[in-house]
């Protein structure tokens, strides 16, 4: 009589092991086994970690074995398995691996094919093609779109967290609970005799320090204390937390009436402003979107104001990137003064503050929640929809879109939702971040997410004229390495164009995305197809560094430029000065944050610095979704080059008291994930 071995390992989260019925069926080309039971209740397996075989016994061979079904029937309560793969051992002595990686919630089945890739063409027999439909007609009731806001990129259709499948929800929602996580880091940072006090205003500079964490020899301390240099402020244009704003100046515009005269003592090169726009050594930050944005009115004893700024800078004879010239309005005139480095002391120092708190509420919601957190949930829900386990392409994706979905669905939970965590401390809380959203999708296309076209589109593509923009030279190449080995897994699969255009449900999974994701928005320019298995490989690279790396360069560093709080307000109290002359001390200190706003703020960088525990790095895939022989020598590949690049950057870093690490490989997760 012949016997199948079947191994079963079962996941290492908490609470991923079971005491229900696990029963197993066997599908063959040829028959069918019988439904097997493979664990009684309490017999202790499938315990968390556990790997444990049994015997399958069957009458006759049942050929080629293409499925594996596992049920789970409960034996008392409610007891989730979290099954990571199958194993099994035929009679010939052959293994195969059957992929599962999912949860098995209440009395629920799913069905399995094995760990080999396939394109929709390479299925052949009825049996597997009617399982990959199955799959994903199941998917796409599970998987819905939804509408957050109108304007905005679509997300999952679940209101909270529990409400998402169950499989890709975190392994515990208490790790992920924003205001319990805010509230510690609060409590850990010894600020939480604070957080309660708004209108109540800090002293002077010097007392924001009460809630300040000095640690010797970092970035924040670096911060805290040449803030207020002009060096420190340009510096952070192209290292700082929101290094995409800055482009080069071809013309200087309409708007911003800056003369030769203004800036004269600030050019070095004995040339006039005019030459040196010419020459390239003009730059410019535009926040122009800021314009019309609502500010947060949700407190009644605070008002609190948004500006919309211009700064013109200019790279000096060391290449430092500094300001000279500052509007903090769109409209020129004389209630719209442009500040310079040459009046008085507060008046620049309160115009680069509020710069600074412009550019914070840009880097919140466009570059940081817009550009990498809802987009790639856009990514993440069209892969599910159209893309079943078994392509290569869900293979690929997969460990980038972990956990992204339940954290957005986190976030629009309890931080940006009505009345969240986003209104205690920020300017464009209350419904501005959502306006604002609305106007950063506009120029949210599809080439803007291919990191060298927009660092070319700004201009700052040249590494000569600009030897210390890190965030450009570190995104280059894990840029070049990720589609080094992206495209080494597209030409493994798709062995022509041809066999990339037969592909429906790639074909299907681009369309989603624009179609749907975007809402086929007119200026978001998302292709519908794609005809070359170059542009796939770009397609899925954007995904994976948007995912990845993009989200790591603008997340993770926020702790060290935001928590000292004069360098990056949350929100400002007083309306930006409309003429010169009237800043002091006190006039800034009662426009920063108040007390209580200040520690909130400072809760939140703390949090969202914070690195998962057990963080999967770039190139890290524990979970075996491909077995192939040569895809796994392209991981190995990917994984080479990105250990050069992070040693690399190690060594650049050696001495400097502004090292660049974000864009490190060994310090970018897979996913979006926090």
């Amino acid at each position: 009589m012949p016997s199948y071995t079947v191994t079963v390992s079962t996941g290492s989260q908490w609470f991923a092991g079971t005491d229900d019925y696990i029963y197993i069926t066997l599908v063959g080309t040829e028959r069918c086994s019988e439904r097997t039971l493979l664990d009684k209740p309490l017999y202790n397996d499938f315990e968390r970690g556990a790997v444990d075989s049994y015997d399958v016994r069957v009458d006759e061979n049942l050929g080629e074995i293409v499925l594996v079904k596992i049920e789970k029937k409960r034996y008392w309560v409610q007891d989730d398995w979290h099954c990571k793969y199958v194993t099994v051992k035929t009679p010939s002595g052959d293994y195969l691996e059957f992929p599962c990686f999912r949860w098995l919630v209440d009395d629920k089945e799913v069905v399995l094919r094995d760990a080999r890739a396939h394109l929709p063409q390479d299925d052949k027999t009825s049996l597997v093609k009617q399982h990959r439909q199955k799959e994903l007609e199941s998917r796409r009731k599970t998987f819905r779109w939804k509408e957050w806001q109108p304007g905005i990129p679509m997300s999952i259709d679940a209101n909270r967290h529990k409400d998402l499948p169950r499989d890709i929800q975190f392994d515990t929602e208490k790790g992920v609970d924003f205001v319990l996580n805010y509230s510690k880091a609060i409590e850990n940072l010894c600020v939480n005799q604070f957080m309660h006090m708004f209108q109540s205003s800090w002293s002077d500079f010097a007392d924001f320090e009460k809630i300040f964490v000095r640690i010797k020899n970092t970035i924040s301390e670096y911060v805290m204390k040449h803030w207020k240099e002009d060096f420190m402020f340009g510096y952070q244009f192209l290292n700082g937390c929101n290094p995409i704003v800055i482009k080069k100046c071809t013309k200087l515009p309409e708007k911003f009436p800056v003369t030769d005269a203004m800036v004269k003592v600030s050019l070095e090169r004995e040339m006039t402003l005019e030459e040196e726009i010419e020459a390239g050594n003009i730059y410019i930050a535009d926040y122009e979107v800021l314009e019309g944005i609502t500010a947060n009115c949700t407190d009644p004893c605070t008002l609190q104001y948004i500006a919309a700024p211009m700064c013109l800078l200019y790279k000096n004879a060391q290449k430092k990137i500094m300001p000279i010239a500052i509007q903090l309005g769109q409209t020129p005139g004389e209630d719209n003064p442009i500040f310079l480095p040459t009046d008085a002391k507060y008046d620049w120092l309160l115009a680069k503050i509020w710069v600074r708190s412009a550019d914070f509420q840009y880097h919140q919601n466009i570059t940081h929640l817009l550009r990498t957190h809802l987009i790639t949930e856009v990514f993440a829900i069209a892969m599910y929809r159209q893309l079943p386990a078994v392509h290569p392409v869900y293979k690929l994706l997969m460990p980038h879109i972990r956990f992204t979905i339940a954290i957005n669905t986190k976030a629009r939970e309890q931080l940006i939702c009505e009345c969240g965590i986003f209104d205690k401390a920020n300017a464009t809380g209350g419904g501005g971040h959502v306006q604002l959203i609305q106007k950063g999708v506009k120029s949210l296309t599809f080439r803007s997410l291919c990191f060298p076209d927009i660092i070319k589109a700004r201009g700052m593509d040249n590494k000569e004229e600009l030897p210390t923009y890190f965030y450009r030279d570190d995104g280059y190449r894990v840029w070049e390495a990720t589609k080094s080995f992206v495209s080494d897994v597209v030409h493994i699969y798709y062995t022509s164009d041809e066999t990339l255009q037969e592909d429906e449900e790639i074909q299907a999974f681009i369309k989603d995305v624009c179609s749907f994701g975007m809402q086929d928005f007119d200026h978001c320019e998302f292709p519908k197809s794609l005809k070359t298995r170059e542009d796939l490989s770009e397609y899925l690279t954007a995904i994976v560094f948007t995912a990845s790396a993009q989200h790591a360069a603008v997340n993770f560093g926020q702790y060290d430029w935001y928590s000292w709080i004069p360098n990056a307000p949350s929100t400002m109290r007083r309306p930006p000065p409309n003429k010169k002359g009237i800043a002091d001390v006190n006039w800034i200190i009662h426009s920063l944050p108040d007390r209580g706003r200040s520690s909130w703020h400072l809760g939140a960088v703390w949090a969202l610095s914070q690195y998962q525990e057990c963080e999967l790095y770039l190139g890290s895939y524990p979970d075996e979704h491909f077995i192939a022989k040569p895809v796994k020598k392209a991981m190995e590949r990917f994984r080479k080059q990105l250990a050069e690049i992070s040693l690399s950057i190690k060594t650049r870093n050696e001495g400097k008291k502004l090292p660049y690490y974000n864009m490190s490989p060994d310090k970018i997760p897979n996913s979006v994930a926090v």
